[in-house]
């Protein structure tokens, strides 16, 4: 029982990461605000026939992740011209962030429960099996293979490009066409965002993988020399 737990740790250490990082980079408006301004999403939107100033242009990001976290099935994003309120999102638009926003929730139950597992599994180590050297395998071993599984998706990406892996991910991942439907969506979420923000993920995941990899050599090192 205890292997097969060290195996779960370890095995799913990177589905912990990433759920963790897609619920931060998902509720980050500062990523939002960063991708707009370097992108020129407020140009684009003029060019389309919606001219909108920061604020307002911010303001529908914010409503985005309003939106995830509520209960509302449907996001209503309007900002207000001429006096009137007019919906930034197309209806196929809105049914595409009902896919995403689903998309979101499954994540934050995947944190969950990988974060529940984790935490058992470190305090039983720790508390209960009084076993610091295991616990440091599972470290160890769990963050060589996060960054062995993030070498693998960067050299997929090299292989294949970005492009068509985004592409594959929208057809595993949704059951309609709805994400390449025109509209301002696409303006607001260029292609080169979303390669943004993979890159600061898997940044993100690497560096805390090399750091708990570091804590587990520790507590190695450190029950080693207390056998000693």
């Amino acid at each position: 029982m205890k292997t097969a737990a060290r195996w779960i740790f370890i095995v799913f250490l990177p589905v912990l990461l990433l759920a963790a990082v897609i619920g931060i980079l998902a509720n980050s408006l500062w990523l939002y605000e960063y991708g707009a301004h370097k992108y020129g999403v407020g140009q684009s939107l003029a060019e389309a026939g919606l001219k909108l100033s920061d604020a307002e242009l911010f303001g529908i990001y914010a409503g985005l992740i309003s939106y995830y976290n509520s209960g509302e099935e449907y996001a209503n994003i309007t900002v207000v011209e001429d006096g009137k309120p007019v919906n930034v999102l197309t209806p196929e638009e809105v049914l595409h962030f009902k896919d995403v926003k689903g998309l979101i929730r499954l994540d934050y139950w995947l944190l969950t429960g990988t974060l529940a597992y984790f935490l058992v599994y470190i305090g039983l180590r720790l508390f209960l099996w009084r076993d610091q050297r295991r616990l440091g395998w599972g470290l160890l071993g769990g963050s060589i293979f996060t960054l062995a599984v993030l070498f693998i998706l960067v050299l997929f990406d090299r292989l294949f490009g970005f492009e068509e892996l985004f592409l594959k991910f929208h057809f595993l991942f949704f059951n309609n066409l709805f994400w390449s439907t025109p509209g301002n969506m696409l303006l607001l979420f260029p292609e080169n965002f979303f390669i943004d923000a993979v890159t600061i993920g898997v940044a993100i995941i690497a560096g805390v993988a090399i750091v708990l990899g570091g804590v587990g050599w520790w507590l190695l090192k450190k029950g080693r020399y207390e056998k000693t």
